[in-house]
């Protein structure tokens, strides 16, 4: 990818804002570290759900990081772009770092597209039993485009951004994952609560 193609894929990406800060999150850490890895299509509710989830975690007395797929976009990743091998770096790239925060004790959130299922396996790969917890976050095709927050659906189909996750470029879905999550079907609070029940049993 060129200099020029690589800068618009870039442009694309919109960090999203988390509400927690570094001093609300090391108040204390008693937990078992471990990492969420929420995974779906663009505009399935990953963002918003994942960043609900650290709230609640919070505010139950947990230590918790996001690793926001856009966010790490615009900073770690920024030098990749959004064809086939980059997205495999990207997610490499993602599952090494959360690996590295849950060795720091932390319960790491990922929320990333990771549309290939082996790459999935891959970074499940490194966490040892009990770490790793898949959720899928299941919203369909239809409803993701009519949200589109970003827009970005809506450029790919213009033909402005290629090989878009869904449309031009396959999503994988898991079928075997820890948990499934429909935020067409469900409200956002019973969302967070399902999924904290399923890792609390676990």
């Amino acid at each position: 990818m060129n200099n020029s193609s690589l800068s618009s894929a870039i442009a694309d990406v919109r960090p999203f804002a988390l509400s927690l800060t570094v001093a609300a999150r090391a108040a204390l850490k008693h937990q078992q570290p471990c990492c969420l890895w929420l995974t779906g299509l663009s505009g399935s509710g990953k963002s918003t759900l994942a960043n609900a989830l650290e709230v609640q975690l919070n505010e139950q007395g947990r230590h918790t990081f996001v690793l926001d797929g856009d966010n790490v976009r615009a900073g770690l990743c920024s030098d990749l772009g959004m064809g086939v091998v980059a997205r495999k770096e990207n997610i490499r790239r993602i599952g090494e770092v959360a690996r590295l925060m849950v060795d720091a004790g932390l319960i790491v959130i990922v929320s990333a597209i990771s549309p290939f299922s082996a790459d999935r396996e891959t970074a499940r790969a490194l966490f040892g039993p009990g770490q790793f917890f898949e959720v899928y976050v299941s919203t369909p095709l239809a409803i993701c485009v009519r949200r589109d927050p970003k827009g970005l659906y809506r450029a790919a189909l213009d033909g402005r951004i290629k090989d878009f996750t869904g449309l031009d470029s396959p999503y994988e879905a898991p079928r075997q994952a820890d948990c499934e999550i429909n935020t067409d079907e469900v409200e956002l609070a019973e969302a967070v609560a399902h999924i904290l029940a399923v890792l609390f049993k676990k």
